[in-house]
């Protein structure tokens, strides 16, 4: 069976991280616009922000 290109896997990473409220941040990877793009969301708070040090202050 042949192997898939590393250019046509399609995957969801998920990484967890801290907020200031004591929420669990999680990374989504979103295409939108013709593009990825990586955000960071607080489950309790509902902030987003680029990265998960933005959710800090």
């Amino acid at each position: 069976m042949a192997e898939i290109s590393k250019n046509a896997r399609v995957n969801v990473i998920v990484e967890k991280f801290s907020c200031n409220c004591g929420g669990e941040v999680k990374m989504k990877s979103i295409f939108a616009n013709g593009r990825m793009k990586t955000i960071a969301e607080c489950s309790k708070c509902n902030r987003t922000g680029r990265r998960p040090g933005d959710l800090k202050s």
